[in-house]
């Protein structure tokens, strides 16, 4: 059973650092592409960051390039994301997802198809 569980969302003042972690369970995160998404509200959801399965490369958003990164842990399996210099504009709930279809939720990004998510962790920028 595929399962993804985040961590680590809250409040950040503009400018602040935050880190989030997804534990990934069921499948491996070296056989499968594995990302960040995140949705506002009244917004679609929108891929942030993403690790490709062939290659272990790495695609950002042009609107967290040079902010956010994005890592793995094959022997923890575990994804992060490190957000830094955050804005306002960043507030979502973001969600971890993998390259797995077992939702009606799909989203397409330059990693892949993503159908698998995790339960969303809130993430606040203050001004």
């Amino acid at each position: 059973q595929v399962q993804l569980v985040e961590s680590g969302g809250g409040l950040v003042q503009v400018g602040g650092s935050l880190r989030l972690s997804c534990a990934a369970s069921g499948f491996s995160l070296d056989h499968y592409g594995i990302g960040w998404f995140r949705q506002a509200p009244g917004k679609e959801r929108e891929e942030v960051s993403c690790i490709r399965s062939s290659d272990g490369s790495t695609h950002y958003a042009d609107s967290v390039k040079g902010r956010f990164t994005i890592s793995r842990d094959i022997a923890r399996n575990t994804v992060y994301l490190q957000m830094n210099s955050t804005k306002p504009e960043d507030t979502a709930v973001y969600y971890c997802a993998a390259e797995l279809i077992r939702s009606i939720v799909v989203v397409t990004s330059p990693c892949g198809d993503f159908g698998s998510w995790g339960q969303g962790t809130q993430v606040t920028v203050s001004s």
